[in-house]
């Protein structure tokens, strides 16, 4: 089976579902390449946002159009980028897929140009689609407001969204929403029949993202600890991720400062770049580390002890909790099924909360309990190995329905 990823981005060092879904499906069998465009992540950000979080990590130097390479067992096919209406689309996207010829494209999004040109190419070459849908309702304003139907916001959004993922799904086999509220995002803003919605959560790769398990590992720990200026009895508060005000950790910086100032024994370890950075390092018995590549992030995991996203959520709080932390995740967050039995929440962007929640989490037995049932759960319900199996039989199962007999399939081991 061929199976093609496109993606707007790929960011060779980060750890996002276009690095670690093709690489779990090359795997399996399947014969895996990625379209992205030479575009760095987040390029909708502004320069200076861009430059003080990215530059020399992410920043897409390393994407030059026309260039092919393989990576992990799948081939990245690197294209152009042109600008229309606001948006971009992907220069050359029919003709890369005309030469590779897959049974199988999926995209990331139903909105966009992309997967419209995806449905456009299908008749073409002929190949199944399947699309995605990432938003969140926290990052989608008009799912939490009670819009009037005639409201000017809502008509606009029926025109520019609902209408071009409806007409993209009239091509499409399925849309996968990574979790219940973007279902929901994706039915009510972006045209999708809800007949055609399968929620399949991201995952984690498990190979790196392990607890400390082995003696070895347990003296990487310590050694990482003291690398950073942590003690043995220090109990260390991570956050990865962009520091920027939208992602807050400022608040956790904040929340470690007002520990400290009571005696007890918290450090705040915060992995990224962004504006924040300069106020969370002024925060005492705080700690900042650049952007480290995602083959290296586990360590950092292991030498914590409580993981905390302090607003939006982030697809971290997998990896973290493969590595047998404790989540902390405030009250709103839209996907509770990443917390439950392995985590707390709080009040949404309240000090005071989250420093009762971090003292209900001094204990060590109450972390090593929660972060025990994280690692379980992780392996059993987010790994990319189950991720990957699971599209596989959709995969399969699409190409079946349309008679294409002469396709090559899945093993019948991987099927099973």
């Amino acid at each position: 089976m061929k199976v093609t990823l496109v993606s707007e981005v790929f960011a060779k060092h980060m750890g996002y579902l276009e690095n670690f879904l093709p690489k779990y499906l090359a795997r399996l069998g399947a014969d895996v390449d990625v379209v992205a465009t030479d575009l760095p992540p987040y390029h909708q950000f502004s320069e200076r946002e861009r430059k003080e979080t990215y530059t020399g990590f992410a920043d897409g130097t390393d994407l030059v159009p026309g260039a092919v390479e393989t990576i992990q067992g799948f081939r990245l096919h690197v294209l152009g980028h042109r600008k229309a209406l606001g948006y971009m689309r992907v220069a050359g996207l029919k003709e890369k897929l005309l030469s590779i010829c897959p049974d199988i494209v999926q995209t990331t999004n139903v909105i966009g140009w992309i997967p419209l040109q995806a449905a456009l190419a299908k008749p073409s070459v002929g190949y199944k689609l399947f699309t995605g849908c990432h938003y969140h309702a926290s990052v989608f304003p008009l799912a939490n407001k009670k819009s009037p139907f005639w409201s000017q916001e809502l008509l606009g959004c029926r025109i520019t969204r609902s209408l071009p993922g409806w007409l993209v799904s009239l091509a499409t086999e399925k849309c996968y929403a990574i979790t219940s509220d973007c279902a929901d995002v994706a039915t009510r803003f972006f045209g999708v029949p809800r007949n055609k919605i399968d929620i399949c959560p991201l995952g984690v790769d498990t190979e790196l993202f392990r607890p400390a398990s082995t003696q070895e590992e347990r003296q990487a720990r310590l050694q990482m600890r003291q690398r950073l200026g942590f003690s043995d009895s220090d109990v260390v508060c991570i956050y990865t991720g962009r520091l920027g005000e939208d992602k807050n950790p400022l608040l956790l910086a904040k929340a470690v400062a007002h520990l400290t100032a009571a005696g007890e024994p918290f450090r705040g370890l915060f992995v990224g770049s962004g504006v924040q950075a300069g106020a969370i390092q002024s925060c005492p018995r705080c700690v900042t580390h650049a952007f480290v590549p995602v083959r290296e992030l586990g360590d950092f995991y292991r030498a914590a002890d409580i993981g905390v996203w302090p607003t939006q959520e982030s697809t971290s709080m997998l990896d973290a909790a493969a590595c047998g932390l404790p989540i902390v995740a405030n009250n709103t967050m839209t996907a509770p099924e990443r917390l439950q039995g392995n985590g707390l929440d709080y009040k949404l962007n309240d000090a005071e909360d989250l420093v009762r929640v971090l003292l209900e989490l001094r204990d060590q037995a109450t972390r090593e309990r929660l972060g025990a049932h994280g690692v379980r759960k992780m392996a059993r319900d987010f790994s990319w190995d189950s991720v990957a199996k699971r599209r596989l039989r959709d995969y399969e199962t699409a190409l079946r329905s349309a008679g294409s007999q002469e396709k090559k399939v899945v093993s019948k081991e991987v099927l099973e």
